[in-house]
């Protein structure tokens, strides 16, 4: 007879394999299913030639978030926890400028004194903000104007916003930039420096131990295998086929971006459902990630306010975790987002690579082709979900057609932004609803 499982998790990312372990380790039978070659997401990993490991994507934490750390503890690995001071910068107007505390924003030339103090205050008039839904109708640019003026979003956040958001950047609302600022703000220690945190041999270091964890409590966790649709029956799902045929369960939980699941629902539900998925839109994002000989510089994110240049940020990683753990090399990753009509989105690997390269060494003119010992190009499709307008009023919520099935995804989290961090959040709270209706 096929196996009919509790609980069937599609995708095995830090939301999917977070409800997984909770719902495992209250003894139901759990299978989760991930089309990739393995778990983690956006916060998965790959391993140079020589073994060295790392996340396909930037990754770290902020000490003042309380999921990631939890299920660390929980797992017993919260030694392996490190909270380390960040050098955060900005290059603009052909040089580097150190952003990383209040005497560094003093520095900032660039503005004049006046407009140093109005970005300063910044964050003061930020933690105002009580009810975001106040300032969801606005745009970026019109809020942060109303606060700073023209001249320090111009130079600031305008490039930022604009590299970030691409197409969309006079589309994405107040709210996103509001609670970038509110958590960041909050991260500084007693001399006003940002601290962050990482967890040693990196997030999906972490993932595997979910994976095992999951195991352990009788719970099953498949790779490589395609979800291909749904099978109904009434109101209810009895089933998923995959690649490999038809997965049986009671309850059903869809974790992967939205157009992904208005994929596999079609032809099983109203068109009107599935259009609402889609109603919200992504940005793919390319990322660079570089094994150098040299560091580039003592920063560790380097924002790029450079009109002209290809990429939002240079995340020198070895500037926060050392570069002892890998071997003696140097990390950087260089990310650009970007919608997927763009024409950059279909270079090689290698016209990428030279395409950045050119870049970056305009940045950093001492930098040779030498310096680079391998590198990696990856990219994904849904990386950064795009918070219009009010994008209350349209993002779906957690219920679908059926009622045994439910989604769970990093454009739901709002009004957070993705992260590992809420990930967790919202892979427990799914959890615990799903349980209750097993009860």
């Amino acid at each position: 007879m096929e196996q009919v499982y509790d609980v069937v998790v599609v995708g095995g990312g830090f939301t999917g394999l977070t409800a997984a372990y909770v719902l495992a380790k209250r003894g139901l039978k759990v299978r989760v299913i991930e089309g990739d070659t393995d778990v983690g997401g956006l916060a998965g990993t790959f391993e140079f030639s020589d073994g060295v490991k790392l996340e396909k994507f930037y990754h770290h934490w902020f000490n003042n978030d309380v999921y990631v750390p939890e299920l660390v503890k929980e797992l017993g690995m919260e030694g392996d926890i490190v909270t380390l001071p960040s050098k955060t910068g900005m290059y603009f107007n052909g040089r580097m400028w150190k952003l990383s505390t209040p005497m560094d924003l003093m520095r900032f030339t660039a503005l004049s004194f006046v407009d140093r103090i109005r970005l300063g205050l910044l964050v003061f008039q930020v933690r105002r903000v009580k009810d975001w839904k106040q300032i969801e109708h606005l745009s970026i640019r019109e809020w942060l104007e109303s606060l700073a003026g023209k001249r320090v979003y111009k130079v600031v956040w305008e490039p930022l916003i604009e590299s970030k958001f691409s197409v969309y950047a006079e589309a994405v609302n107040a709210v996103w930039m509001w609670k970038k600022l509110v958590l960041r703000g909050s991260t500084r220690n007693d001399k006003g420096g940002e601290e962050l945190a990482y967890f040693k041999g990196g997030f999906g270091r972490l993932a595997d131990a979910m994976v095992s964890a999951i195991r352990q409590a009788g719970g099953e966790v498949t790779v490589g295998e395609k979800v291909l649709s749904v099978k109904a029956d009434g109101k209810n799902l009895s089933g998923i086929q995959t690649q490999s045929g038809e997965v049986q369960g009671k309850q059903f939980l869809f974790t992967p971006a939205l157009p992904i699941i208005a994929d596999i629902f079609k032809g099983s539900t109203t068109e009107e459902w599935r259009q609402r998925l889609l109603r919200v839109r992504y940005l793919g994002n390319m990322c660079l990630v570089l094994r150098l000989k040299r560091s580039l510089s003592d920063t560790y994110w380097l924002n790029v306010n450079d009109p002209g240049f290809p990429f939002v940020g240079v995340i020198e990683h070895t500037n926060f975790d050392v570069p002892e753990n890998y071997k003696g090399s140097h990390i950087a990753f260089l990310s650009r987002y970007l919608a997927v009509e763009d024409p950059v989105w279909s270079f090689t690997d290698e016209e990428y690579v030279d395409f950045a390269l050119g870049h970056l060494k305009r940045m950093f003119p001492e930098m040779e082709p030498s310096w680079v010992i391998e590198h990696r190009v990856w990219r994904s499709e849904y990386a950064q979900p795009v918070t219009e307008r009010n994008y209350s009023s349209y993002v779906p919520g957690r219920d679908t057609p059926f009622e045994n099935a439910f989604i769970s995804t990093m454009a739901q989290i709002y009004p957070e932004d993705r992260g590992t961090n809420y990930a967790i959040r919202e892979g427990r709270d799914i959890a615990r609803h799903i349980a209750d209706l097993l009860a």
